[in-house]
């Protein structure tokens, strides 16, 4: 057996305007060098916005809601929870202002949820600023 050739090829520089770098067209104006002094984006109404929302059970809340009031019964039924574990949910809700309680005019005994649209309104904003 013979040992492979010690010499491998020299590295090939491909120049920068070459690479495959999807997230970089050709137009990007990159900055002659790093600045060090950015301040840091307000973002935690965004964060706790997006964390609030990406529990499944709150999601599938809030786009119930967007049809109408629902009591917690109905709520619990359609995404397969729990009667408790569905008012913790509603109650995270709730303390973000996403949705408000409120009882049924003809039988005090029930409850019902719906969205309060300009805070939902407001969490939209949020989100789509940061994703701008």
């Amino acid at each position: 057996m013979t040992p492979q050739s010690a010499n491998p090829s020299p590295p090939t520089s491909v120049p920068e305007s070459e690479t495959c770098d999807p997230s970089r067209s050709p137009e990007t104006q990159l900055p002659p060098e790093p600045r060090l002094g950015l301040p840091a984006p307000e973002v935690e109404a965004s964060v706790a916005t997006a964390a609030l929302l990406a529990d499944r059970t709150r999601a599938g809340v809030l786009r119930m809601l967007a049809d109408g009031p629902h009591c917690v019964c109905e709520l619990a039924a359609a995404l397969g929870e729990r009667q408790n574990n569905m008012s913790m949910h509603l109650a995270r809700l709730r303390e973000a202002g996403l949705v408000r309680a409120v009882r049924h005019s003809g039988d005090a005994r029930w409850m019902f949820y719906e969205r309060d649209e300009t805070n939902c309104a407001a969490a939209l904003a949020a989100l789509e600023a940061l994703l701008r």
